[in-house]
C-alpha cells in the first residue's frame, strides 16, 4: 500500500523511479496479488498514469487487464478501472498543451499508437466478445466504459470490429438495448456507438432496423423536441441516415412502417417564431436530408414513386411547400429544402400538379413556381440558393408534358398578360440579361420545357419578341442567335447552344427555321475552324454538336442548306477528322462528369455552371449518330433513306395486314360462339324431338289398352238393348278417338316437314358461303400471316361438319320416330332422309373448298348472322308448335282418361244387371285377337 501511494502522489524514500519501471511493478502486482483490493488499486493506478503513458501502459498492461475482465467480472469497480485504462491508452485524448507543429506531429504518433494497441487488443475476437458481455451489466461504472471502448475500437479499425460484432452471438442485439437505458449519458453514447458500428455495413443496418431502431430513434426524437431539440435529435438522425442512405431495404422497411408520416411534425413552422438557434438549423437541415434519402433520384423508381406518394398523402409535402413560402426563413434552411421539394416533386404527375397550385403569400397572390424563378434570375441572390431554384424548375418540368406545356404558352401572344408576370416572361428577360449565370440558368430551365415534347419545340417556333420601339419583332430562336454571334461570356454562350441544340433536335422545322438564316451556318463553321485559347473548345464543340443536329434532322426542304452540301462544307472548311476532334471536346471537359453524374445542378463557383444533366444524356445519345452521319457518303445515305422508306411501307403494310387479321379473328371468334349456340339449340331441338317420339310411344301404347277394354265391354254386352245403345255410343267415342290420333299424326308429320325447311334454309346458309369462298379465293394470298387464319377457318369448318352431322342424327331419329308412329308417311320420310344425306355430303364437301380459303371473314359473317335470325325464328315457331302439340296431347290424355272412366262405369253398371264379367286379364288375352282382328281397320 506504501508503494501505491508513492505512486498516486507521496513523496517516496530513496531514488525515483521512472515511469515505465512503475508501471511493470504495478503490473506485477495486478498478476501476483491475491487480495481483490490490492488490485483494484493496482489498477486505478494504471488509469491514472494510461493517458501520460500509453505507449507502456497499452504494452505492458494490456494482457493483464483482459485477465481482470475475465477473473474479476463479479467487482463493478476493478472492471470499470479497466475499461477506463484501455479506453484512455486506444483514444488519443491529450490533456496537455502543445504548439501547433508539436501538437500535429504528437497527433499522427498518437492515431499510429492507437491503431496499433486497437489490432493488438482485437487480434483475439474473444476480448470484444468479452466487452460485448460486460455490457449487460447495468451498473453505470461498467457500462459506460464499456460503451466508450467499443466507440473508440470502431473509431480506429471500423471493419475488423464490425465482422467480429457481427458474429458475436446477440451482439448488435446488447448494443441496440442501450437505447433503452435510462441515464441520458448512457443512451447518448449509445447513439454515437451505433453510428459508428452501421457505417458502410448494410448488414449490420438491416439488423439494427429490424430491432425495432426506427420507432426508438423516433421516439427520442420527439421527447428531445424534434426541430427545437438539442445535439441527441441531431445524433438520431445522423444514425438515421446512416441507416437508409444506399440502402433499399431498410428505406422499404421505413416507408412500410409508416415513419414516413411521423416527419410530418418535424416541418410545421409557427407564426410565433422567435428566431433560429443553431442547433435548430442543424437538425432541420438533417431532417431534410432525411427526406431526400427517401425520395434520391439514384434510388429505385418503385422505391421513389411510393415514398412521394406517401408525402404527399401524410401532408409531407405541403408542409415542406409551407416553409419555402414562410419568412423569416434561413437561407441554407431555405436552399435545403427547395432542393428537398425538387427531388420529392420530380417524375410524379400528383405531387408536381399539387406544386403547380401552391401559391405564394402574395397580393395579389402569385404561383410560387414563379416567385422562385424571380430569385433564380436575380444576381443578388445567393449561387447556392439559384442552383436549387433551378434544379426545382427542372424537377417540376421531368416527364410533366402538361407542365412543359403551361409554362410554353405563357411565352405565345395570345396568353401574355401585362397584369402580371408569367413564367415565360421571367425566362426571357434571365436569357437577355447581363448576368451570365441569370442567362445560363433561364437556357437551361427553357430547354427542359422541350424535353422529350416534339410539340412544343414547334410551339416555341412562334414566340416572338419586341426588341426596341419601332422596329418589327423577332423570333425567340432568332434573338438567341443573335446573343450567340455578338461574342458574349463563355456561359452565356454555352447555355444558348444548349438550348438550341435542345431545341432543334429531333424536330426538322426547328432545324429549317435556322438554318433558314444563311448567317448561323457561317459562324457555326467560323466557331468550329478557328483555332481558339483553352476556355473557347467547349463553345467550339458544342457548334460542331448543333451543326451536326442540322444535319441528322434535315428534312434537305431548303435547296441551299441540304444534308449533302452542308457534309460538303464541314469537308471543306472544317474538315471531317477535325470537326470530329472538336465534337469530342465536350465529353473531355470536368464540368461533363460531375453533371453527368446527378441530376442537381451543382458547382463550387458560379463559373463552373456549364453543363446540365439532362443535356450530358443528349451528348452522349447524338455523339455518335452525328459521327457517323458526317463520316457517311450520299450514296450510302441514299441507299439508307430508301431502305428506311422500304421498312416504313413494308411496316405500313405489315401494320394494314394485322389489323385485317384482328378484325377477321374477331369475326370468326363471333362465328364459333354461334356455331356453338347453333350447337346447343341443336343438341335442346334433338331432346324435344326425342321427349316428343316418346311421347307419342305412350299415348300409342294407351291407345292400344283402351281399344282392347272397350272391345271386352262390347262383346260382353251385345245381347241386351240398353247395353247396345251405350256400346254404339262406346263405338262413336272410339272413332272420335282415333280421327283426334290420326290429326296427332298429321302434326307429327308437319313438324317433320318444319324440320326439312330448316334444314333447308342451313343448306341456302352453306350455299352462300360457298359463293363467298369463290369471290375470295382470288383474293390477297401473298403474306404468310394469313396461314394462321385458314388454319383457324378450318377449324371452323370442322365444326360446322360436326353440326351438320348432329343435324343428320337428329333428323334420322326424327325419321325413325315418324316412321314408327304413322306408317303410311315412312316412305315419304325414307326419301327426305336419303336427299339429307345427300345434301349433307355435298356440304361436306364445301366446308372442305371453304377450309383452303383465307380471308372473307365479314360475308361470311354478315351471312351467318342472317342465317342465325332465320334459324332464331324458325326455332321459336317451331316450339310453339311443340307446345300446341303437348297441349293436344294433354287433351288427349284427359279424353282417353274419361273414356277410361265410362268403362269402368260400363262394368259396374253390367255387374249390377247380374251380367258374368270375367277378370280383366281374362278379358285381355280373351280380345287380343279382336284387336289384330280390328288392327286393318285402324291402319
Amino acid at each position: 500500500m506504501n508503494f501505491l501511494r508513492g505512486v498516486m502522489g507521496g513523496q517516496p524514500a530513496g531514488p525515483q523511479q521512472s515511469g515505465a519501471e512503475t508501471i511493470q511493478k504495478l503490473c506485477d502486482r495486478v498478476a501476483s496479488s491475491t487480495l481483490l483490493e490490492d488490485r483494484r488499486d493496482a489498477v486505478r493506478a494504471l488509469k491514472s498514469l494510461s493517458k501520460k503513458y500509453r505507449l507502456e501502459v497499452g504494452t505492458q498492461a494490456m494482457g493483464h487487464l483482459i485477465h481482470v475482465l475475465q477473473t474479476d467480472s463479479s467487482d463493478s469497480e476493478i472492471i470499470g478501472y479497466a475499461l477506463d485504462t484501455l479506453y484512455n491508452v486506444i483514444s488519443n485524448d491529450e490533456e496537455e498543451e502543445q504548439d501547433e507543429s508539436e501538437e500535429e506531429n504528437s497527433q499522427k504518433e498518437a492515431e499510429d499508437l492507437g491503431s496499433q494497441l486497437t489490432d493488438a487488443l482485437i487480434n483475439e475476437q474473444e476480448n470484444i466478445t468479452l466487452i460485448l458481455r460486460l455490457l449487460e451489466e447495468f451498473d453505470f461504472h461498467v457500462r459506460w466504459p464499456g460503451v466508450k471502448l467499443i466507440t473508440a475500437l470502431l473509431k480506429k479499425r471500423c471493419g475488423p470490429v464490425q465482422g467480429i460484432i457481427l458474429v458475436s452471438p446477440m451482439g448488435v442485439s446488447r448494443l441496440m438495448d442501450l437505447l433503452a437505458d435510462s441515464r441520458e449519458i448512457i443512451r447518448n453514447d449509445a447513439l454515437l456507438l451505433l453510428q459508428q458500428l452501421t457505417k458502410g455495413n448494410a448488414a449490420i443496418q438491416k439488423i439494427v432496423a429490424f430491432e425495432n431502431a426506427f420507432e426508438r430513434l423516433l421516439d427520442i426524437i420527439s421527447e428531445e423536441g424534434s426541430s427545437d431539440g438539442g445535439i441527441v435529435v441531431e445524433d438520431c438522425l445522423l444514425l438515421l441516415l446512416s441507416l437508409l442512405k444506399n440502402n433499399s431495404s431498410n428505406q422499404n422497411f421505413y416507408k412500410e412502417g409508416s415513419y414516413v408520416q411521423r416527419m410530418k411534425p418535424w416541418f410545421e413552422v409557427r407564426d410565433d417564431n422567435s428566431g433560429w438557434s443553431a442547433q435548430k438549423v442543424t437538425n432541420l437541415h438533417r431532417m431534410l436530408q432525411l427526406v431526400r434519402v427517401m425520395v434520391s433520384p439514384v434510388n429505385s423508381p418503385g422505391a421513389i414513386s411510393s415514398c412521394q406518394k406517401a408525402m404527399h398523402h401524410c401532408g409531407l409535402l405541403q408542409q415542406l411547400c409551407a416553409i419555402l413560402m414562410a419568412t423569416g426563413v434561413p437561407a441554407d434552411i431555405l436552399t435545403e429544402t427547395i432542393n428537398t421539394v425538387s427531388e420529392v416533386i420530380r417524375g410524379s404527375q400528383d405531387n408536381q400538379d399539387y406544386f403547380a397550385s401552391v401559391n405564394a403569400p402574395s397580393n395579389p397572390p402569385r404561383p410560387a413556381i414563379v416567385v422562385l424563378l424571380m430569385s433564380m434570375v436575380n444576381e443578388r441572390q445567393p449561387f447556392v440558393l439559384r442552383c436549387a431554384v433551378l434544379y426545382c424548375f427542372q424537377s417540376f418540368l421531368y416527364r410533366n408534358h402538361k407542365g412543359q406545356e403551361e409554362v410554353v404558352s405563357t411565352l405565345l401572344p395570345s396568353t401574355i398578360e401585362a397584369s402580371s408576370i408569367t413564367a415565360g416572361q421571367l425566362l426571357c428577360g434571365g436569357l437577355f440579361s447581363s448576368d451570365s449565370l441569370s442567362n445560363w440558368c433561364a437556357a437551361v430551365a427553357l430547354s427542359h420545357a422541350l424535353l422529350d415534347n416534339p410539340a412544343q419545340k414547334e410551339q416555341l417556333l412562334r414566340v416572338q419578341l419586341a426588341t426596341s420601339a419601332g422596329t418589327p419583332p423577332i423570333s425567340l430562336l432568332q434573338q438567341c442567335t443573335n446573343i450567340l454571334s455578338q461574342g458574349s461570356k463563355v456561359q452565356t454562350r454555352v447555355g444558348l447552344l444548349i438550348l438550341l441544340c435542345s431545341w432543334i433536335s429531333s424536330c426538322p422545322i426547328a432545324v429549317t427555321h435556322f438554318l433558314h438564316n444563311h448567317q448561323n451556318v457561317s459562324y457555326l463553321t467560323g466557331q468550329i475552324s478557328e483555332n481558339q485559347g483553352e476556355d473557347e473548345r467547349l463553345v467550339q464543340g458544342l457548334c460542331a454538336l448543333l451543326l451536326g443536329i442540322c444535319i441528322c434532322y434535315n428534312d434537305n426542304s431548303l435547296e441551299n442548306h441540304t444534308k449533302e452540301k452542308l457534309k460538303q462544307l464541314i469537308e471543306k472548311r472544317i474538315g471531317k477528322e477535325n470537326f470530329v476532334e472538336k465534337l469530342s471536346f465536350i465529353s473531355k471537359q470536368e464540368q461533363y462528369s460531375r453533371a453527368a453524374h446527378q441530376p442537381q445542378p451543382t458547382g463550387p463557383t458560379p463559373e463552373h455552371m456549364l453543363f446540365d444533366h439532362q443535356f450530358t444524356k443528349l451528348v452522349k445519345e447524338l455523339e455518335g449518330v452525328v459521327t457517323k452521319s458526317v463520316y457517311k457518303s450520299s450514296e450510302e445515305e441514299r441507299k439508307e433513306e430508301e431502305v428506311k422508306k422500304t421498312l416504313e411501307q413494308h411496316d405500313s403494310i405489315m401494320t394494314q395486314y394485322k389489323e385485317l387479321i384482328r378484325e377477321q379473328d374477331a369475326q370468326i371468334n363471333e362465328l364459333k360462339e354461334q356455331v356453338v349456340s347453333l350447337s346447343s339449340q341443336s343438341e335442346q331441338m334433338k331432346r324435344t324431338v326425342a321427349q316428343q317420339v316418346l311421347q307419342i310411344q305412350q299415348h300409342r301404347d294407351q291407345h292400344s289398352i283402351l281399344k282392347l277394354k272397350l272391345e271386352k265391354g262390347s262383346q260382353q254386352a251385345g245381347g241386351q238393348g240398353e247395353e247396345a245403345q251405350m256400346n254404339g255410343l262406346q263405338r262413336e267415342e272410339l272413332s272420335r278417338l282415333r280421327e283426334e290420333l290420326q290429326e296427332l299424326r298429321g302434326r307429327s308429320a308437319r313438324l317433320e316437314a318444319e324440320l326439312a325447311d330448316r334444314n333447308a334454309i342451313i343448306t341456302s346458309l352453306n350455299s352462300e358461303r360457298a359463293q363467298t369462298v369463290n369471290g375470295l379465293e382470288n383474293n390477297a394470298e401473298t403474306l404468310k400471316e394469313l396461314e394462321a387464319l385458314r388454319s383457324r377457318v378450318a377449324s371452323q369448318s370442322t365444326q360446322i361438319s360436326q353440326l351438320q352431322a348432329e343435324k343428320q342424327d337428329l333428323l334420322k331419329t326424327a325419321a325413325q320416330s315418324a316412321k314408327e308412329t304413322v306408317d303410311p308417311a315412312g316412305s315419304d320420310l325414307q326419301s327426305l332422309l336419303t336427299a339429307q344425306t345427300q345434301e349433307s355430303e355435298r356440304l361436306k364437301e364445301e366446308v372442305r373448298r371453304l377450309a383452303e380459303s383465307g380471308a372473307g371473314a365479314e360475308r361470311q359473317l354478315a351471312s351467318a348472322n342472317s342465317s342465325v335470325a332465320v334459324l332464331e325464328a324458325e326455332r321459336a315457331r317451331l316450339q310453339e308448335e311443340l307446345t300446341e302439340s303437348r297441349k293436344e296431347q294433354d287433351d288427349l290424355l284427359m279424353l282417353l282418361a274419361d273414356q277410361d272412366q265410362k268403362i269402368t262405369t260400363l262394368r259396374n253398371r253390367l255387374k249390377a244387371l247380374g251380367e258374368p264379367i270375367e277378370d280383366e286379364d281374362d278379358l285381355d288375352s280373351q280380345d287380343q285377337g279382336d284387336d289384330d282382328d280390328d288392327e286393318p281397320d285402324d291402319d
